[in-house]
């Protein structure tokens, strides 16, 4: 088997974060939380720029995303769409405000639809959001925002990630997770339990279990740099991929009653992971950030797509990307398609396209 990247389009966009392909109300959209844009004459650096952003919406039409709308989402970090009940909802995490200094405690928007737009429904305090994620177990529905930062001099103001309870009416907090510099969430099933991974850049990176009531510690899953998690089940398996930016990032294997590393993948720098289907193969794909120190990183990396034989992941293809922040995996009749943020050039500045591919498979 061979796979082969063919560009489509690229997307203007400013320090890109994240991307999340939904329908609604007709319209196949597209939303792009952006984290900074460029000073002008401003000293470059991933941690700079101006946080006065906007969320960018684009539609689908023909064969192409175009704009549509923004909605203001200061230091843009994560867009996690979903519906509950008749209602559909766009949560956006924004992880700081300001153009230097800048201001971690800040709020983050939940937007509903309207219709013919979203508008907003709710914001929650939060301190150096980075991501909303939806999940459902028993009926209940959730949504976690993972946050924190030690920020020199304001760590008595970091906040633990809080998991968010829909009460009817808007979303009240149900628990607390702790967390020193949170990143991600992952929710699945295992047989007949319910886990949610969280993690962490600082402190473990845990995998939690639902015990019908609340989510309680399971397991330790990375000790420190924790980025993402994706699983895939082959062969009545479960395996869960642990992506982090320092270290190495693992694959495990559940035996029953715990995950154990099977497989522990080279490279530092992953940010964020996706798992798709072609054919009978099963497909992840690795985005890698930057390498080295904040202060001076090397943002021009290559990101990777492994598949699955059965035993370990082997990589397939690279594929260029420069300070990559996140992927989404289109999967049609007639195509498949990557879309990719990027959030860094090589002279770190924030000014780097989103991009789109069509992914091709060929036995050979």
């Amino acid at each position: 088997m061979a796979l082969t990247l063919t560009e489509l389009q690229r997307i203007p966009t400013s320090g890109a974060r994240a991307v999340m392909p939904f329908c609604v109300g007709g319209l196949q959209l597209l939303a792009i939380p952006q984290f900074a844009t460029d000073v002008p004459h401003g000293k470059p650096g991933m941690h700079g720029g101006d946080s006065a952003t906007n969320l960018l919406l684009l539609q689908r039409v023909d064969d192409r995303f175009v704009p549509w709308s923004e909605l203001p989402a200061p230091g843009g970090e994560d867009a996690e769409f979903f519906t509950i009940g008749d209602q559909a909802f766009l949560a956006v995490a924004s992880i700081r405000t300001g153009a230097g200094p800048y201001t971690f405690a800040t709020e983050s928007h939940i937007y509903r639809w309207s219709g013919e737009g979203f508008e907003l429904f709710q914001t929650v305090p939060a301190f150096a959001a980075r991501q909303w994620k939806y999940w459902t177990v028993a009926g209940r529905h959730f949504l976690g925002l993972a946050q924190g930062v030690p920020a020199p001099g304001l760590e008595a103001h970091n906040l633990d990630s809080v998991v968010y309870e829909w009460d009817g009416a808007s979303f009240v907090e149900h628990q607390r997770i702790p967390s020193r510099w949170a990143y991600n969430w992952h929710a699945f099933r295992v047989e007949d339990g319910f886990f949610v991974a969280h993690a962490d850049h600082l402190s473990d990176s845990m995998l939690y279990r639902w015990d019908g009531t609340r989510l309680q510690p399971y397991q330790s899953v990375a000790a420190s740099g924790g980025r993402a998690f994706a699983t895939f089940v082959d062969g009545g398996a479960t395996h869960l991929v642990v992506a982090c930016i320092t270290g190495t990032s693992t694959v495990l294997r559940w035996t029953g009653r715990e995950f154990i590393t099977v497989q522990v993948l080279a490279g530092e720098g992953a940010r964020e992971l996706a798992v798709l289907r072609q054919g009978n193969d099963i497909l992840v794909v690795r985005i890698n950030f930057i390498l080295g120190n904040p202060s001076d990183p090397q943002p021009e990396l290559d990101s990777v797509i492994y598949r699955w034989d059965g035993s370990r992941l082997r990589p397939v293809l690279t594929f260029p990307t420069s300070g990559g922040t996140d992927v989404a995996c289109l999967v049609g009749r007639h195509r498949t398609e990557l879309i990719v943020s990027n959030s860094l050039d090589r002279d770190l500045r924030f000014s780097s396209s989103t991009v789109r591919y069509a992914l091709t498979r060929t036995d050979v």
